[in-house]
């Protein structure tokens, strides 16, 4: 790479990280090709981003972001992969890093705030922002259907009252079943 090339690469990286909520630092000593494709494939589908990057110019890149706090965890041959959705990219590194042990999370950042490996892992515990949606419109919905059940209820311990009145009164049974037309109800 020459100079502008380093410059411009600088610049993009900046820009990823003004406009990214999370950015997770992994080693990737001794990755294939092949492996290194598959976390990158696996990354894409979860709308994350995993790209090797040298420690001085990604230092560079920090400058001026809310993820400063990650220049110590440049050290050796660093990857990082970043997403807006912060759980998506913690729950893809460290499901790729539970099947290839070659793979390992250092840490990461949300935001301001550096994480640890270990803080990784329980935000890759948590539902995804997918996941979240779903329960709440599942939660939405429950209730629309609850409130159709309760208006229904009304509607039938009416009907069966006034079956009752027209047993009781009607000649449809004289009430030999010793049930009132309040005791029906």
């Amino acid at each position: 790479m020459d100079r502008t090339q380093k410059r411009e690469f600088v610049a993009s990286l900046a820009g990823v990280f003004a406009q990214t909520s999370m950015v997770v630092v992994t080693q990737n000593t001794g990755l294939t090709v092949a492996e290194v494709t598959e976390l990158r494939r696996r990354m894409r589908a979860a709308g994350a981003t995993f790209r090797v990057a040298k420690n001085r110019l990604a230092t560079l890149a920090l400058d001026g972001t809310p993820f400063v706090g990650l220049k110590p965890l440049l050290k050796g041959p660093t990857a990082l992969a970043w997403s807006a959705d912060p759980v998506a990219v913690a729950k893809t590194a460290i499901d790729f890093a539970r099947t290839n042990d070659r793979l390992v999370v250092i840490g990461g950042a949300l935001g301001p705030r550096t994480l640890d490996a270990q803080g990784v892992k329980a935000l890759a515990e948590l539902p995804s922002l997918d996941e979240l949606r779903a329960r709440l419109v599942g939660m939405i919905a429950t209730p629309a259907t609850r409130i159709a059940g309760v208006l229904q209820a009304p509607a039938g311990q009416l009907a069966r009252v006034l079956g009752a009145y027209a047993r009781a009164s009607g000649g449809g049974g004289d009430g030999a079943d010793g049930e009132t037309p309040a005791q029906a109800a």
